[in-house]
């Protein structure tokens, strides 16, 4: 069989190709078809040709010419996964079935073609993960120009070939329960997300009920702010451990910290960074968002986010700024003489303006870019050109786009995808039938959207949960980005999904079912 995908390298695009390689295959054109694609390539060629993998002889190699090597360890620790992945789950001394193959494929060779295969890297926005995959007697060869590319051409313990998807994969979770169990869960998300090629972990990882993420400049903020100042953190080295285990499989971890709204356990270990809320002319003992007139409440953020600069190594911190209530603000006599005092009369949009204006000052001081969501963009803070805005309210989804876009910053869409919104039924159908470029403007606006994100909030989630109410609901949106606008068949995507979620099953992720029916691979050995 011979098989030749060529992913020519886009900005902001992502190569896909992929492959899955049965050790009992048979090369029939039967077989072939029932091979379920997912998500499916924009592209792809194959015949009818098959070729036999054996454990003992077969191999994953660098090519003589790669620029990488044994001292890859990106790629090194890739290879183990993957030929695991391949065969271990075949005994070693099965019987044949007496299947017919044309030969035997002796190894994979992986060519990384630049001169810097990126081994001690980080994933970015900017990376080039496309790559070419070819197989044919009596090897198969990938070549990609870094080691991003080589990952999504190996990723999958299969040669199902996939050509170049469209856009940047995010995934949103919000975890603020944490224990000893969901620090796995967070591991076992980005195995499972890697599967499904999402490539990048949005990390929601404080809000108002918690604050786990252990500073080391601000060690209060999770001691007093965490629900357990031990058992229920994010200690620095889970931190470094989940973006490395990250890294290794290609996904780029982006921390939020949202501020002035959801702010709530932030208060808790930082004195007087939050606004008393008043009643009548009294405090009334609560607090609301962040006191946007202290010159300390600026001080804190610009040590605290030199801190996390340091901390995440991607290019791009969430900034947040959604869902700001002005009532504590309203509420509070020194806000309101500062309100007379800018001129903003009683428009508080204009207040939150302020604050996030010198947010976004700070936060670019430590040259790091940054992503908000879309009522920053609306309430018309200035933002850098390089700015993300998130649209994520489903309201006049296609008009934010439109606008957002207009105004010539890149955006990634969130709006339909909200999968911690459950319902009776299949509601992945939903999550699949989106358009995310189904908006009115031009083709340099629609090119603007340079991603999609499936958010999964952690009001009624936790490790008991975390899986199977993420997939594989998550894996329609990855199609959804990934494929050709024109893949729009609910009936061949069901088919496959039922398939994909099976092998998400054998390899340990608890997916849920689509529907009624069983997975292959239980009854194998009977």
């Amino acid at each position: 069989m011979y098989c030749l995908l060529k992913c020519s390298p886009l900005i902001l695009a992502v190569a896909v190709c992929h492959g899955w390689l049965f050790g009992d295959f048979v090369g029939k054109q039967k077989e072939l078809d029932e091979i379920s694609l997912w998500p499916l390539p924009q592209k792809f060629q194959s015949s009818a040709v098959a070729f036999k993998l054996s454990p003992g002889s077969f191999q994953i190699v660098h090519a003589k010419q790669s620029s990488a090597g044994p001292s890859c360890s990106i790629l090194v620790n890739a290879f183990r996964r993957y030929f695991e992945y391949m065969f271990g789950d075949l005994k070693k001394h099965e019987k044949s079935r007496k299947k017919v193959y044309d030969s035997d494929l002796a190894e994979l060779q992986v060519w990384i073609t630049s001169a810097d295969p990126e081994c001690d890297g980080y994933p970015s926005l900017q990376a080039d993960e496309s790559y070419e995959l070819s197989v044919d007697e009596p090897s198969a060869v990938l070549k990609a120009a870094n080691v991003w590319g080589a990952l999504r051409g190996k990723r999958n313990s299969t040669m199902e070939f996939y050509s170049k998807g469209r856009k940047q994969a995010y995934i949103y979770i919000s975890l603020l329960n944490i224990h000893t169990t969901i620090k796995r869960s967070v591991v076992s998300l980005l195995c499972s997300m890697a599967m499904n090629k999402f490539n990048v972990f949005h990390w929601h990882i404080v809000d108002d009920p918690s604050f786990p993420y252990m500073s080391r400049t601000f060690p209060d903020l999770s001691q007093k702010g965490a629900y357990h100042p031990f058992t229920h953190v994010y200690t620095p080295s889970d931190v470094k451990m989940v973006i490395e285990f990250a890294r290794m499989r290609g996904i780029r971890v982006i921390p939020e910290f949202d501020t002035p709204g959801h702010t709530q356990s932030w208060g808790n270990g930082q004195l007087n960074l939050l606004t008393p809320c008043y009643s009548g002319s009294s405090p009334s003992g609560t607090f609301g968002p962040v006191n946007p007139i202290l010159n300390s409440s600026y001080d804190f953020m610009t040590q605290f986010f030199k801190e996390i600069s340091t901390v995440f190594p991607d290019a791009y911190i969430h900034l947040g700024g959604d869902e700001v209530d002005f009532s504590c603000w309203k509420s509070n006599p020194d806000i309101k003489k500062f309100m007379v005092q800018q001129g903003f009369g009683t428009d508080y949009s204009k207040l939150e303006s302020f604050y996030i204006q010198r947010l976004l000052d700070i936060v670019a001081a430590t040259k790091k870019g940054y992503m908000v969501w879309q009522e920053v963009f609306d309430n018309g803070v200035k933002l850098k050109d390089d700015t993300v805005v998130e649209v994520w309210i489903g309201n006049k989804m296609e008009e934010e786009l439109q606008n957002v876009t207009g105004a010539g910053f890149t955006t990634i869409l969130s709006a339909p995808w909200y999968l911690d919104y459950i319902s009776y039924g299949q509601d992945w159908q939903r999550y699949y039938k989106v358009e995310p470029l189904n908006f009115p403007g031009t083709d340099a606006q629609k090119k603007l959207v340079i991603g999609g994100e499936a958010c999964l909030w952690g009001e009624y989630v936790d490790a008991t949960n975390l899986t199977p109410r993420l997939w594989p609901r998550a894996s329609a949106v990855a199609e959804r980005l990934w494929s050709d606008k024109s893949v729009t068949d609910v009936g061949n995507a069901y088919k496959r999904l039922v398939q994909h979620r099976c092998r998400m099953v054998k390899r340990g992720i608890p997916a849920e079912p689509l529907f009624v029916g069983h997975c292959r691979q239980e009854y194998m050995g009977l």
